[in-house]
């Protein structure tokens, strides 16, 4: 109750569709005393009194998961197609995310739920008109779960998500849950690392750190290649889970 609330119809005044990330990886027991630190300079978003929002991601690829390799390698003009629902609303999305060669993420969607028997022809030529792709051939990859809670400065036309108690699963019934983990992504129209909130991170000694839920949810959920690429991000997220284990007596 800290937080003076921001409506949702007045969100998009900062839906940055077109942007700059900034995240950080930081064990999730931080995120109470971050978010006190941020309530004098943040509003949050509020949507019937509720302020955290559960939400799942399934994300399609190919057999050879070519956007997976992608990711890994660094590749620009690279992207990601997925399936958001967002639970509490049953409202779900068809998204396509695109990282272009200025490192700049550029987010189309339109309202389009998952079928598992076929894609709908507005899911067709949506892909087709936003991507070198189509979805014949895509099939889901990985499902992704977590809560969020988004806080928004309108002066500064910038937005930061809190994602939390993220799990990991695919249609096998096989799931990984990482409850010791949290990770804040700062949105922005241009690179900065003015923002009070970097400001706030650095002082606290958590430094911006890269991180794709889908890369690392397919090298823990599935033992996907190439892990080497991403071995400092489980590295640290094994560091985080021990801790929180212990903290826990797990």
């Amino acid at each position: 109750n800290i937080y003076s609330p921001i409506p949702l119809y007045k969100m998009s005044k900062v839906g940055l569709m077109n942007r700059v990330d900034i995240k950080y990886v930081f064990p999730s027991g931080k995120l109470p005393s971050i978010m006190r630190s941020l309530s004098n300079m943040y509003q949050i978003m509020d949507i019937d009194d509720l302020r955290f929002f559960p939400y799942k991601t399934i994300y399609l690829d190919y057999s050879d998961k070519s956007f997976y390799h992608q990711h890994l390698t660094g590749k620009y003009d690279r992207y990601k197609i997925r399936f958001r629902e967002y639970m509490l609303s049953g409202v779900s999305y068809l998204e396509i995310k695109k990282k272009s060669n200025k490192g700049r993420t550029i987010k189309n969607r339109i309202v389009n739920i998952y079928d598992p028997v076929s894609f709908d022809d507005s899911a067709y030529s949506f892909v087709r008109k936003c991507t070198p792709y189509d979805l014949s051939g895509l099939e889901p990859s990985l499902i992704t779960g977590f809560s969020r809670i988004t806080l928004v400065n309108l002066p500064e036309n910038e937005r930061i998500t809190f994602d939390y108690n993220l799990s990991f699963s695919d249609f096998d019934n096989k799931k990984v849950e990482i409850p010791s983990l949290a990770i804040a992504e700062l949105k922005k129209e241009s690179y900065s690392m003015q923002s009070r909130f970097c400001c706030l991170m650095k002082r606290i000694g958590i430094r911006p750190s890269g991180f794709s839920k889908y890369c690392v949810g397919q090298a823990i959920l599935h033992n996907a290649p190439r892990q080497n690429l991403l071995k400092p991000k489980l590295l640290l997220i094994n560091k985080i889970s021990n801790e929180y284990n212990r903290s826990y007596n797990i």
